[in-house]
């Protein structure tokens, strides 16, 4: 009965991952915003958390990591950026590309040119999770609608730099619909409230709102299995009306509710 149970979930594992492969083939690469925020020290377990669900996914993800405390790219970036790609693991390539979106900006202020040759530098990966301030996700992605993914943590500074970034996204490319990953203890004491009150404040003074909120345990096993909540998330970001037609089973989430 056990290993019954198991192939039918490996069948439809392979199934979900095969439709969103023919959803998201070669030609339509799904990018990701992934808001840095300075106060944050727990960013490089955000991102392999966020890999770990798009792997459970099955999708090939390309970390462009643009942020201010990013590794300086390579010298051969602006000739030949896939020789710039390190191949991480099979599921997970990465790019230093700190200063590299201004390096495409074009006479309107936008760097849309950086995200074509992000397509043509890694053809393998069908996501793109660009880490980058909320100056260079304006004008990498501005006018198309993103939801871009804020991060927080149980800090006060964490916290305010999370709603600054908001705040910054809201008013000037006019995203007002936003994820939310807070680094914490699901159990402590002021974790529940930490979502709540971000998105009150973002709807009170912004009209701004957060979608999702998951929590993420820096204590969790980084071996395991991902995170369901975060996998959900991550298919939802990746575009629910593309994904409505694959069987996916509901997750109860135990993260704050946010609204």
């Amino acid at each position: 009965m056990l290993h019954a149970a198991a192939a039918a979930h490996a069948r439809n594992a392979n199934d979900q991952a095969a439709g969103l492969r023919r959803l998201f083939g070669s030609s339509r690469k799904r990018f990701i915003a992934l808001v840095h925020n300075e106060q944050l020290s727990e960013t490089t377990l955000v991102i392999d958390r966020l890999c770990q669900a798009a792997t459970e996914l099955g999708l090939h993800t390309l970390v462009v990591d643009a942020a201010d405390s990013a590794p300086a790219p390579r010298e051969m970036a602006l000739i030949d950026l896939a020789a710039c790609v390190e191949r991480v693991s099979d599921d997970v390539s990465y790019l230093a590309a700190r200063g590299l979106p201004i390096r495409h900006v074009d006479s309107r202020g936008r760097c849309h040119g950086f995200l074509q040759a992000l397509e043509s530098a890694a053809p393998q990966a069908e996501l793109v999770l660009v880490h980058a301030g909320t100056t260079d996700h304006a004008r990498l992605f501005a006018p198309r609608p993103v939801r871009p993914l804020l991060i927080g943590a149980d800090a006060p500074r964490a916290m305010t730099e999370a709603y600054a970034g908001l705040k910054r996204l809201a008013l000037r490319p006019g995203w007002l619909a936003h994820d939310l990953l807070i680094v914490a203890d699901p159990s402590g004491p002021r974790t529940e409230r930490l979502g709540e009150s971000l998105a009150e404040c973002a709807e009170r003074f912004l009209g701004a709102a957060i979608h999702d909120c998951v929590v993420i345990n820096p204590r969790d096993d980084a071996q395991a299995a991902a995170d369901p909540r975060l996998v959900q998330l991550l298919r939802a970001q990746l575009g629910q009306d593309l994904l409505q037609d694959i069987d996916v089973t509901p997750v109860a989430f135990d993260a704050p509710a946010v609204h």
